[in-house]
């Protein structure tokens, strides 16, 4: 059984209007965020084997704030192609990952995660989870998925949804 877990990157800041998209930080509110999501994945056991993290200034900081939460956080990849990716640009990477790998995390923006978690999501996916998913998927967001098949398999409607939780909503 393989687990997907999608995390958008935390709430980034805006205050210094001179920095480019892709160095922008994140704001006092995704730091907070990203530890609690951090907190949430240790305290449900719900440990990546591998992290594929988007290189933007703002992924890689939420991915150091989640890291420094897990008991054992594996080393991550920064591949360029998960900035300003598509939702086909993000299948593509997460078909490359090792069979071996149980549970991969990745990390990146919308609008292209949130589309792969809408494509991903199978018919018998957690109803409760998918409402959430279909709502909004904003910052510090993560969709967890299983499905039975190698990452290289992976297609639309291939995996369950199994929760889609919201930052906000976890103490």
């Amino acid at each position: 059984m393989k687990n997907l877990l999608l995390l958008r990157h935390g709430k980034s800041s805006w205050d210094d209007t001179s920095l480019a998209d892709f160095d922008r930080p994140l704001a006092p509110r995704g730091v907070k965020a990203a530890k609690r999501v951090g907190r949430e994945l240790a305290a449900r056991d719900w440990l990546p084997e591998q992290a594929l993290v988007s290189p933007a200034a703002r992924s890689r900081e939420t991915w150091e704030l989640v890291a420094a939460e897990l008991p054992d956080a594996p080393s991550a990849d920064f591949p360029r192609k998960l900035y300003d990716a598509s939702s086909e640009d993000l299948l593509a990477q997460i078909r490359r990952v090792p069979g071996k790998v149980e549970t991969l995390l990745l990390l990146g923006h919308n609008p292209a995660l949130e589309e792969l978690a809408r494509q991903l999501a199978s018919d018998n996916s957690d109803d409760s989870a998918l409402a959430r998913l279909r709502e909004k998927f904003p910052t510090a967001a993560l969709a967890r998925f299983k499905f039975e098949a190698n990452w290289k398999e992976l297609g639309p409607g291939a995996a369950r949804l199994t929760h889609c939780l919201r930052a906000r909503d976890l103490g």
